[in-house]
């Protein structure tokens, strides 16, 4: 690896661990006091020159830190990994600034927006710290509430029928949808009609239907639709059938707490965000009326049941967390 470095313009670290090179990279606080860190941050905290320029081990310490999961016995090869690749954008960001790519209006303008997105998530963490942990007594309301969540709790066994039609063609195919005596014969007539439709069939368990629509998929019994209207046209679900599969309080507590404290930090957010309003001087806000407004922590609106494969995206609440 040290010959790659060195082709590439690279001095290797030497720590003083007997002048081991890279195979030392992530250095610990302990570490960095034997190597004499405290004293002389400057040299023991370099893992790397590239040309002119240096790699910190804090560098590549922040980018481990990303990697969730990530073992003790895993991070020397992590590291050396992350080292590779602040190398190559180390020297990637000398051949732009070498193309002074790095005055580009638009580069400039990339730039000021990842600042923007940084900081204001900064704020949206720091502000929704404050969020006070939900109380047994509460994760049990909001358990008993959602019987088709947990109690009765089912999995449905769709087919969906994805309809391309106007609004004003809705009212009749939801007349001929509830009059056809089959899923079939009701495709057959957007057969007969020329209306463009797409058919697909899901397995999807309760957490993962529309929240404002649960209530009533949990209603329905096998061989009933319904028709959804949609931007393009409308949707039409049919529930081909169901199995009970109910979650106990137990299971769902962690769900039910993560999410409710999500809500909480969503509402201390919005409550934060209304005391500085628009100023009625801005451009864009004087020129034209502002819709709609965004919704701070979106993201963090829906914990999950652990799992559950992802399918459905702005659904319930409880949806499986990624990687479960």
């Amino acid at each position: 690896m040290n010959q790659e470095l060195q082709l590439r313009g690279v001095a290797p670290f030497r720590s003083c661990l007997g002048g081991r090179g890279l195979a030392v990279v992530v250095l610990s606080a302990a570490l960095l006091a034997a190597c004499g860190g405290s004293k002389d941050k400057g040299s023991s905290q370099v893992a790397v020159k590239v040309n002119k320029e240096e790699i910190s081990v804090h560098q590549i310490n922040f980018v481990l830190q990303q990697q969730r999961g990530l073992r003790p016995e895993q991070a020397d090869a992590a590291g050396r990994q992350v080292l590779e690749r602040l190398v190559d954008q180390e020297l990637a960001v000398q051949k732009a600034q070498e193309l002074k790519l790095d005055r580009d209006p638009r580069v400039l303008q990339a730039v000021e927006a990842a600042r923007r997105e940084i900081v204001a998530r900064s704020y949206l963490e720091k502000t929704g710290e404050a969020a006070a942990k939900p109380s047994p007594e509460e994760i049990q309301k909001y358990y008993d509430d959602k019987p088709a969540l947990f109690k009765e709790r089912r999995v449905y066994n769709l087919q969906e029928l994805t309809i391309e039609a106007p609004a004003d063609q809705l009212e009749g195919l939801r007349a001929q949808m509830q009059s056809a005596k089959s899923a079939t014969e009701f495709v057959e007539y957007l057969k007969t009609k020329g209306i463009k439709f797409a058919v697909s069939q899901a397995v999807r368990p309760a957490e993962q239907l529309p929240l404002s629509m649960l209530d009533t998929f949990s209603r329905m019994k096998d061989g009933q639709s319904i028709l959804v209207p949609t931007a393009t046209g409308a949707q039409v679900v049919v529930l081909a059938g169901s199995r009970s599969e109910p979650v106990d309080a137990a299971r769902a507590q962690p769900a039910i707490e993560q999410f409710l404290q999500n809500e909480a930090r969503r509402k201390l957010i919005e409550a934060d965000m209304k005391v500085a309003p628009l100023p009625r001087s801005s451009t864009w806000a004087s020129s034209r009326k502002l819709r709609h407004r965004p919704r701070p922590m979106e993201r963090h609106r829906r914990p999950r049941l652990p799992q559950q494969p992802q399918r459905w995206q702005r659904l319930s609440p409880l949806r499986p967390p990624r990687g479960a």
